[in-house]
């Protein structure tokens, strides 16, 4: 590999990059608020890739004479680039989540509910006042909760979101038991808007032990993914 296909595959991965940005496919990998960091990336390796060709075209002009290529080795490069403009891994789902413990959180303060029922909550809010304010807020207040369905090996549904700091490397789920009115066939990944109301019933996660709370169902309604899979409420 010589310095003209480095520059190529420096435009290739920052031309990615671009692409990722300018679309919703970063939301797969990094936060939301991570956009602009990754536009501007891929726009500084366009421009190093234009100028690292320009550099070497002008010296060729110079000198008279080519380096020698590097290792083949360095070929392997381009695997990872393929993978992202040919097959964009989709966002972590219920496989993950059985496999990795609960990383519901107690949270500082609890603010008071919106007005209107029911009231919508994120996996992360229903769970936290579910499981560390026992509940207080909810009682009385039919909730609107959307998430991805998770079953165990004992079939028990979970209403599932993945929680993440940064990037989906660091994604850990927050999982909420549901009892009541379910449909008659679950299917693992299915989006789920899920309206309900609180219950006391608390489970441990047996991956890490910590707390599962739970939700008793009413009404249940399949949703598309949203546009951004994960659950950002920590970041807000």
């Amino acid at each position: 590999m010589n310095r003209q296909a480095q520059a190529a595959v420096l435009l290739l991965l920052g031309a990615a990059l671009l692409h990722a940005g300018a679309t919703d496919l970063y939301l797969r990998y990094v936060k939301t608020g991570l956009r602009p960091l990754l536009l501007a990336s891929g726009a500084v390796l366009i421009a190093t890739a234009v100028a690292t060709a320009w550099y070497e075209r002008r010296r060729d002009r110079r000198s008279g004479s080519h380096e020698h290529p590097g290792p083949r080795v360095s070929w392997l490069l381009l695997l990872p680039l393929l993978a992202l403009i040919l097959s964009a891994p989709p966002a972590l789902g219920s496989y993950s989540a059985l496999r990795t413990g609960t990383a519901l959180q107690k949270p500082y303060a609890y603010g008071p509910l919106p007005a209107g029922d029911p009231v919508p909550l994120s996996v992360v809010e229903y769970a936290s006042r579910a499981a560390y304010d026992h509940g207080r807020s909810l009682h009385g207040r039919p909730v609107r909760v959307t998430g991805f369905l998770a079953l165990d090996r004992s079939g028990a549904p979970y209403l599932v979101r993945m929680a993440l700091n940064c990037c989906a490397a660091d994604a850990q789920p927050v999982k909420i038991a549901l009892t009541g009115d379910l449909p008659p066939v679950l299917s693992p990944d299915a989006w789920l808007e899920v309206t309900g109301t609180y219950t006391p019933r608390l489970t441990r996660d047996p991956v890490n032990d910590g707390p599962i709370p739970s939700l008793k169902v009413t009404s249940t309604r399949p949703v598309q993914a949203p546009r951004d899979p994960y659950d950002e409420t920590w970041n807000n």
